[in-house]
């Protein structure tokens, strides 16, 4: 029976946005727990670069851009981490909503400074092997390509959704 004032409806609409938000909180999650481990890994890697024999042998440009990739990381890794150290942090209560959306934001962040750490090692990489003339065109490849695979469909797959 629904009460005249519609305290019934809201309370139903309440419990439906909390079950929204429990579902896009635990999607989220799940998204962070696959990508984190591959980026921790990619630092790892980073990390022992500049100490290998080689790495002097490096002309200013590539060196420069290992920095680009290694500080990249490593800013992806922060944001990565944003939301479990800020659900930790702030404790109980929180506006879980508010935590969704920052979290949002700070992994949207990570993956475009993931896509231009992965550029800037595609590059090195590139560049150390087969020099500037396989480099060059490779990186811009893989350029597009991660801007169109995690930026460019979903954008416009939402927009023809909004249609």
């Amino acid at each position: 029976m629904q009460a005249q004032d519609g305290s019934e409806d809201a309370a139903d609409s309440q419990q439906r946005d909390k079950e929204a938000l429990d579902r896009e909180l635990d999607e989220l999650s799940s998204e962070l727990r696959t990508v984190i481990p591959g980026v921790t890994v990619l630092l790892a890697f980073l990390l022992g670069v500049p100490f290998a024999s080689g790495f002097p042998a490096l002309s200013g440009f590539q060196q420069g851009a290992y920095f680009a990739a290694f500080l990249s990381t490593a800013l992806a890794v922060v944001f990565l981490l944003g939301e479990g150290a800020y659900h930790r942090v702030r404790g109980k209560p929180y506006d879980k909503g508010l935590l969704i959306k920052t979290a949002t934001r700070q992994t949207v962040t990570a993956l475009v400074l993931l896509g231009v750490a992965l550029s800037a090692v595609v590059f090195l990489v590139a560049d150390v092997v087969f020099g500037a003339v396989v480099s060059v065109p490779l990186t811009a490849a893989v350029t597009v390509l991660i801007a169109g695979t995690w930026f460019g469909l979903p954008l416009l797959r939402r927009l023809r959704a909004d249609r």
